[in-house]
């Protein structure tokens, strides 16, 4: 791992896309019993590889759903196809198998840091082995066939998330955005496609999978997250420069925030940890747990939220989300 960019790279996901052969995707799936089929297969298939919890989307509340999906553990898609969908997660959580997915099967593998060999080491364990026991979709000319053509070859999606503060504060960003998609890269928000790019978290993965390698790939996107690294370590060193007053000044307002307020938006909660993250990596605040402090910007969204304290009613939520923040932070966070 990069300890130099332990501030940046947040985690590393290899997300990989396989159908079983002879079923129809999710949205032409003939009955329930084909689901089931294909959930119990893969099932037993991962289970003698690794202990994995099997959970049904079926059995669970809506809030549950987007209590997982705010932790990053499954996708919008599986939500969507709640009636016939589950997800199987070893015991530390980063591993991760959706089943009747947009695919029949996405498994993924996610770690800390910028590290994108060693969780592709662990996923491929974990693939070769399924590959052993379920008879999966694969064409000798476009490789492992997916629902999407973007995911035809490998069926490999590698990604990066990044925590991107100081080159929001300048053009930067936005050269970045640009330029990705000529190069064959993605460029996305806190939860995947489609979503904002809030609190300066931003996900950059290959945007193709067909007509390349498993190691093309991970080489391709390493070297440009690496690139990236090192234009956010260059940004941080002019903004402190250049901007150094008005950069204390947002920091330590944000903090103030988080300490004092008495209602707290789920966007503003992001935003707002997002500056004091910003403010540990620049020295000016102290962070005396980091892992503990990162859970924030899950455990306050929400349905999470709604899980840790136990309320329903819409209009309670940024009470007790501010209550809670409130708690935390003068827990966690300290000036230097």
């Amino acid at each position: 791992m990069n300890e130099e960019f332990e501030n940046i790279a947040i985690s590393s996901r290899i997300r990989l896309a396989r159908n079983v052969s002879g079923f129809n995707f999710f949205t032409k799936l003939k009955s329930e019993d084909d689901a089931k089929f294909i959930v119990g297969s893969v099932f037993s298939a991962i289970s003698k590889f690794a202990d994995f919890d099997l959970i049904t989307l079926k059995n669970l509340s809506l809030n549950e759903c987007n209590a997982l999906l705010e932790r990053h553990i499954i996708s919008k898609e599986l939500i969507e196809n709640k009636d016939i969908s589950a997800v199987a997660l070893s015991d530390d959580e980063h591993l991760i198998v959706m089943m009747n997915e947009e695919d029949h099967i996405r498994e993924q593998c996610i770690v800390n840091g910028f590290n994108l060999y060693r969780a592709y080491r662990e996923i491929k364990v974990l693939d070769d082995g399924l590959l052993q026991e379920v008879d999966v979709a694969y064409s000798g000319d476009y490789g492992f066939i997916t629902s999407s053509p973007a995911n035809l070859g490998t069926g490999m999606r590698a990604s990066v998330m990044l925590f991107l503060p100081a080159l929001e504060r300048s053009a930067d960003i936005d050269l970045i955005r640009k330029e990705a998609k000529s190069l064959g890269f993605t460029v996305r928000g806190l939860y995947g496609e489609g979503t904002d790019t809030y609190g300066s978290f931003y996900q950059i993965s290959n945007q193709n999978s067909l007509g390349l390698s498993e190691q093309e790939i991970l080489d391709k996107v390493s070297d440009y997250v690496y690139q990236i690294c090192q234009m956010e370590l260059s940004a941080r060193e002019d903004v402190l420069a250049r901007q150094h007053d008005s950069v204390v000044d947002e920091v330590f307002r944000a903090f103030g925030i988080l300490k004092n307020c008495h209602l707290l938006s789920e966007k503003e909660m992001i935003e707002k940890l997002a500056l004091v993250k910003f403010g540990q990596a620049l020295g000016f605040l102290k962070i005396t747990d980091e892992k503990q402090f990162d859970k924030l910007f899950v455990d306050g969204c929400s349905a999470n939220l709604k899980e840790l304290e136990s309320f329903s009613l819409e209009k309670e939520e940024q009470r007790r989300r501010s209550e809670y923040i409130n708690r935390k932070i003068k827990e966690l966070v300290s000036k230097s």
